[in-house]
Parts: structure tokens; C-alpha cells; sequence
């Protein structure tokens, strides 16, 4: 039985709204911004400092403890986090490599959510109201800066879908129709 979801999502995609949803129908934990608070713990940095580059290997090239950056000694304690979270279970943890983290557990449900590109910059302009120069700007920084962040960790190209165990297009299926599927795979 599936006692942890992973959502992995394109910026945009709605993989936030999905996680929100399906954990407060589950009545499961939910972990997103959640999670640096428990990293910061953990890890012994600010958590305005993990909000800012808690997802972002560019901009770190300074060196601690001698041996790693302070993007890999944020990197173990959000390891450590997520592993702690998913060994208590009835929990959707969104991004931060955690489908690569719980690769080994039976119980983990890896979902992936992508959609298309003029659907999501409706959505991120509808919710944000950003305008297209700023909204171009957002789009490439973001998807860049977690493709990196993933490939860097894990070794692995980002979105791809053998990762994962579900992949769902919410321009073509819908935020609720998403949940639902989510909902469905959990019981098989």
C-alpha cells in the first residue's frame, strides 16, 4: 500500500494546487514550503536562506566542512528531512528530489505533472498577474534552475517519465481530474 506521493512539477503546471488537494481529501500531511522549516532544523540555516536557493546549484560555489558546498550540506539535510517524513507515511511531498530520495520504498507513489506551455503561463498569469516579459523571464529561471538542481543530485534528466509511476498533462486533464486519477492509482 502507498503510504508517501511525490509530485514532481513543471513551473505553472498546477503540480502544487494537485498535492494541496489531494492531501487535504486523503487527510495525509502536506509538505511543500513546510519543508524548510524542518531543513533549516536540520541543516542549521536560515530558512530565507533555503527558500532562496534551496533548489538552486548555480549560484553555490562556496565551500564548508572542507568537502562539501553548502548546496550539498543543504542537499544531505533535506535528504534526511524527506526520509524522516516518508518512515512516518500518509504524506505528499512536493519537488525537491524526493521521487529520487524514496526511489528504493514500495510504498511511494512518484507522480510527475506537466502541461502545455500556453496553459501554464494563462494559469501563472491568472494567479500572479505577472506580465509576459516577466512571466518569459520566470518560466525559463524556474524549470532551468530545478533541472539543474535534479540533474546535479540525482544523475538524471528532469521529467522524464520512467521515473515516475504517473504522469499527467493538466492542460488536457484538468486539476481535479488529476487528483482524482492520483486518488484512483493510490487504491490499486
Amino acid at each position: 500500500m502507498k503510504r508517501v506521493i511525490t509530485i514532481t512539477r513543471e513551473f505553472g503546471s498546477g503540480g502544487r494546487t494537485i498535492a494541496k488537494e489531494l492531501a487535504q481529501r486523503l487527510g495525509w500531511e502536506y509538505y511543500d514550503y513546510s519543508l524548510i522549516s524542518r531543513i533549516a532544523a536540520q541543516s542549521g540555516y536560515a530558512p530565507e536562506y533555503i527558500e532562496q536557493h534551496g533548489e538552486d546549484i548555480t549560484s553555490w560555489n562556496n565551500w564548508n566542512m572542507g568537502f562539501f558546498s553548502l548546496s550539498d550540506s543543504l542537499f544531505l539535510a533535506q535528504r534526511k528531512v524527506i526520509m524522516d517524513l516518508a518512515e512516518k507515511g500518509n504524506c505528499v511531498i512536493v519537488g525537491r528530489c524526493a521521487d529520487y530520495i524514496l526511489e528504493d520504498r514500495d510504498d511511494v507513489l512518484n507522480v510527475f505533472v506537466y502541461a502545455d506551455e500556453d496553459w501554464k503561463k494563462n494559469r501563472v498569469r491568472s494567479i500572479y498577474g505577472e506580465d509576459e516579459k516577466g512571466l518569459e523571464k520566470r518560466f525559463k529561471e524556474k524549470n532551468k534552475k530545478r533541472a539543474s538542481y535534479y540533474k546535479y543530485y540525482t544523475g538524471r534528466s528532469w521529467g522524464r517519465a520512467w521515473y515516475y509511476d504517473l504522469c499527467l498533462k493538466t492542460s488536457r486533464l484538468g486539476i481535479e481530474e488529476c487528483v482524482n486519477l492520483i486518488q484512483s492509482a493510490l487504491q490499486s
